[in-house]
């Protein structure tokens, strides 16, 4: 049987673009900025699909589901979000939310969103990668592939008893971080859509 915990067990590859510190006081300019440079790859008539990973059933999983919310209360009609509390993005359902996706918005610009764990000294780092998530691949799972861009948030210390640690996550903490993120997000699409307005859909 699946478990719904899918983690990506990794802080920093060759595909990272950015990584940015969430207390940062520039951390949602900075990265909103890296992201809007990832949406030249974007087809004009493509609509931004955000697939947030995660569950409730763990505070550390939650920050994709968080995220989803923020996103779901704050973004525009032009943002499409997967993943919320209520209705969750998790290794039981991505498959089915992938064909959901592929069927509902066939020329999506996919950007995946899910927490993982790090290096003690890289907790609270939010990080963009260029290409699709691997969702479960620190912790054996053959997951689908998800994403034209990535964003992971580093919740806590990787390497033993994952999934406790994910459980003993603060939340305090993972909240923190999907408010950063889903600003990020919102800011990054803004100025894709309206590149000459000045944004200021934030925080």
């Amino acid at each position: 049987m699946h478990n719904k915990f899918s983690k990506l067990n990794v802080t920093h590859k060759k595909t990272d673009l950015f990584r940015v510190e969430y207390t940062e006081p520039c951390a949602i300019e900075d990265f909103s900025k890296q992201l809007a440079l990832t949406f030249r790859n974007k087809k004009p008539q493509s609509e931004i699909v955000c697939v947030c990973i995660g569950t409730d059933r763990s505070t550390g999983d939650a920050l994709g589901p968080i995220t989803g919310n923020l996103l779901e209360k704050r973004a525009s009609s032009a943002l499409k979000i997967y993943g919320t509390l209520e209705h969750p993005v998790h290794a039981l359902n991505l498959s089915n939310t992938i064909y959901q996706i592929r069927q509902n918005h066939p020329q999506a610009f996919v950007i995946a969103i899910d927490a993982c764990l790090g290096h003690m000294k890289s907790i609270g780092y939010i990080q963009l990668g260029l290409g699709p998530l691997k969702p479960g691949a620190g912790v054996k799972k053959d997951l689908p592939e998800i994403g034209e861009v990535h964003i992971t948030g580093i919740v806590n210390v990787a390497g033993f008893m994952e999934y406790f640690v994910l459980q003993n996550t603060r939340l305090n903490l993972v909240m923190k971080m999907a408010d950063v993120i889903s600003s990020s997000v919102i800011r990054a699409a803004h100025r894709a859509y309206m590149p000459k307005a000045n944004p200021t859909m934030v925080r």
